[in-house]
């Protein structure tokens, strides 16, 4: 059964160093709370796994969190490229960060077959990809049944999978809605899932109209935190939009080292929760 802890305590139970970690939320619900914890704990040598890695896998891999990214694509969504993620690749800064690409439908795939307990998946694709030539966990099998040729991956599974939902109830069920990406599939793949929720509640109502409604029994998470906004600047349907300047403006701040190093000790390693981070914006571009 699932714990309500403070996200600190949540963190420092649940992610070790050396730890497999995704931190998972399509466009939607992505866990910058729980990021930002991360950092401030200080945890080193992590291999982070997302499908979408943006500007909270900068700032992760700016602040010395990763030596490995599993991917497939990495930017600031509708700005450009990923800077320190840019500068660990090319440059070893702050340290060496190996990468693992794939596609899309790769990953889903592979975590599916995690969440499903099969030692790998299954898909028609990566044919005529040039990403066999550089991923070498991309293997080819023949259909026993068809002849048919497709593409196989290790399943993914996570040491630990974080997720921002929008509730959850005192027993530490969670329900989530929107665009649910691969939430879902990366806590059940999961050795140990952290949650963090905009509200906890005493019974779970999904909203009328609410698309996609998930809902992750007790069972299957180790800890819940209440963490409101902790999704900011991506958004959380029925709470709060997407905070476009901070992405945009994103991109200044992390061109340059010392200006990164600079926000990561002001904005988060210098702040004691996220409610204290977003206080600390207050005034500045980034919380326009």
């Amino acid at each position: 059964m699932a714990q309500i802890l403070p996200l600190k305590e949540a963190i420092a139970d649940a992610v070790r160093d050396g730890d497999t970690v995704a931190l998972e939320g399509f466009t939607h619900l992505i866990p910058f709370a729980a990021g930002h914890e991360i950092i401030r704990q200080r945890r080193r040598n992590l291999t982070l796994v997302r499908m979408t890695p943006d500007v909270i896998y900068d700032q992760l891999i700016g602040a010395g969190c990763a030596s490995k990214l599993v991917f497939s694509w990495g930017g600031n969504p509708g700005v450009g490229s990923l800077h320190r993620l840019r500068d660990a690749v090319e440059k070893g800064w702050p340290g060496p960060l190996a990468l693992e690409e794939h596609a899309h439908a790769g990953m889903a795939t592979a975590y599916a077959a995690g969440a499903s307990g099969l030692p790998f998946g299954l898909l028609r694709g990566y044919l005529g990809s040039d990403l066999p030539k550089f991923n070498p966990t991309i293997k080819f099998i023949e259909c026993p049944f068809t002849g048919e040729r497709l593409a196989a991956l290790p399943a993914i599974r996570p040491d630990v999978s974080v997720i921002h939902a929008q509730k959850a109830d005192r027993k530490g069920n969670v329900m989530l809605w929107g665009v649910t990406g691969v939430q879902k599939e990366a806590v059940l793949a999961a050795r140990r899932a952290v949650v963090t929720v905009e509200e906890i509640v005493d019974r779970l109502e999904a909203p009328r109209h609410a698309p996609n409604v998930v809902i992750l029994p007790n069972w299957v998470v180790r800890s819940v935190a209440e963490v409101k906004g902790g999704a900011f600047p991506s958004y959380a349907l029925g709470y709060y939009p997407r905070n476009n300047a901070f992405y945009k403006q994103w991109d200044h701040v992390a061109r340059d080292r010392d200006t990164f190093n600079a926000w990561i000790d002001r904005h988060v390693r210098g702040t004691a929760d996220f409610a204290e981070f977003r206080r600390s914006l207050e005034g500045t571009p980034l919380n326009v």
